[in-house]
């Protein structure tokens, strides 16, 4: 079994403070709907963990509203969209699924909005599309395979000029990159507690004073009335330790032991996709032509090292990569791979990936292995 995780994307090791703050919610044992002392209690459990997830993104805790994850966050910025009469989505090429499919099952219009061969988001397309009225635009401030971060500062000046609604998924962001919520100038923006070392199945939308967010679970006033249902207690205790542990200086000498790493796949043929692209540091995605995307994860599996196909939040089948298709390498997204590190990955797991995959590269090729 894989003794060394690289696949931090997919999901974060919880870090400890995470799983302590979880374990005492539990303990509470409380609803924080009730007005008594042990249901208050469990409240203001709540509430500083609501200040702290907002403090990470610059954001004020009245912003945020808690969700199971970044994909229901993700579906219910759409659905308010659309329920504020915005009549077209503008959605990067490049998006989560978790974006695309809720876009398409908006029954929206839907603009497929290109990106160049580093996976950076066309600012001129942009530009023209937004003059055909007003729409939400949605992008991922980086993505999730490739670690590409996108300029999200123009795309932004460009929604603000048009009157456009500006949805940014920064899942993979938080805690990878610093965040200003007010000084970026979206409207929504998605958050994921796993992707931070905190709990899976605990997520948040931060959504600017302007916007409406309309519920979708009915039965009571949660979450100011925007989300029906007893709060998961554990999973935000869990989620705002993490929040408060989010350090992007922390994660940024990995961007050299990344390229360390990457020179070596490249001398022995793999491509870097968007190499020539600000990326997330801890972020590598390869390909390479003959050595199938699904080949590499068991060998790296066999040899000790957890990394991924591509995104890993559907059913777990390796296809080709459609983020690589839209960045126009359809005929090699089938041989992709990402590696991506975290907060307790070391420069000799990045090292020893790089030996491990050379040698089974080899193997693959029938050449002789050194």
């Amino acid at each position: 079994m894989s003794s060394v995780y690289l696949d931090y994307n997919a999901s974060t090791p919880l870090k400890p403070q995470a799983i302590e703050a979880a374990a005492q919610a539990m303990a509470m044992n409380a609803n924080a709907s009730s007005v008594h002392g042990p249901g208050r209690a469990a409240r203001g459990l709540i509430e500083r963990a609501r200040a702290s997830v907002a403090d990470m993104v610059g954001a004020i805790p009245g912003q945020v509203i808690f969700t199971s994850g970044g994909t229901e966050a993700n579906n219910l910025a759409i659905t308010s969209a659309k329920a504020a009469g915005i009549g077209r989505l503008i959605v990067l090429s490049t998006e989560h699924e978790s974006v695309a499919a809720a876009a398409e099952a908006s029954g929206l219009d839907v603009l497929d909005w290109p990106v160049d061969g580093d996976g950076l988001a066309d600012l001129a397309w942009l530009e023209a599309a937004l003059r055909g009225g007003r729409a939400m635009v949605c992008l991922a401030m980086a993505n999730s395979e490739t670690g590409v971060i996108q300029p999200v500062d123009a795309l932004a000046a460009l929604t603000r000029a048009a009157g456009a609604w500006l949805h940014v998924d920064a899942v993979q962001t938080a805690g990878k990159l610093d965040i200003d919520f007010k000084a970026l100038g979206a409207d929504t923006l998605t958050l994921s507690a796993h992707k931070v070392g905190g709990p899976q199945g605990v997520g948040a939308l931060v959504a600017s004073a302007n916007i409406d967010v309309v519920r979708v679970q009915h039965g009571g006033a949660h979450e100011r009335g925007k989300r029906a249902g007893t709060e998961n207690l554990s999973g935000i205790a869990g989620f705002g330790a993490a929040a408060k542990l989010a350090d992007p200086a922390a994660l940024a000498p990995q961007a050299a032991w990344r390229d360390a790493a990457a020179r070596r796949l490249k001398a022995a043929g793999a491509m870097i996709m968007g190499e020539g692209a600000p990326r997330l540091s801890q972020t590598l995605s390869l390909v390479a032509p003959g050595f199938k995307s699904e080949t590499q994860v068991m060998a790296m599996d066999l040899a000790g090292y957890a990394v991924s196909a591509g995104a890993a939040c559907s059913s777990g089948k390796v296809t080709g990569s459609r983020v690589i298709k839209a960045m126009g390498h359809e005929d090699v997204a089938c041989f992709a791979l990402r590696v991506s590190g975290g907060w307790a990955t070391t420069e000799e797991d990045w090292l020893g990936f790089a030996e491990a995959w050379l040698q089974a590269h080899a193997r693959a090729a029938g050449r002789k292995v050194a």
